[in-house]
């Protein structure tokens, strides 16, 4: 079996795990960092995928820009979600 379907399968499922991680929390700050998890090994996936060109431009965004602005917002409100 190739090398590259195997790593596609491992990552595919790491990031299908933060995913779930990410959806589930109830601490906001934890779910911001298991969706940056989540964006990096998608961005090994689109790599592995032979997509350099997107992957450029994904990391910057995803691991980057969208966590840092969601928490600077969840800095502005409550850290845990309330029942």
């Amino acid at each position: 079996m190739d090398v590259t379907l195997l790593l596609l399968a491992l990552f595919s499922t790491v990031g299908l795990v933060f995913t779930y991680l990410a959806v589930t929390e109830r601490d906001l700050v934890r779910a911001v960092v298991y969706s940056a998890v989540q964006s990096s090994v998608y961005a090994v996936l689109l790599y592995l995928l032979r997509a350099p060109d997107i992957v450029l431009v994904y990391i910057p965004v995803s691991v980057g820009l969208y966590p840092a602005t969601l928490l600077f917002l969840i800095g502005k409100t409550e850290r845990v979600d309330g029942e």
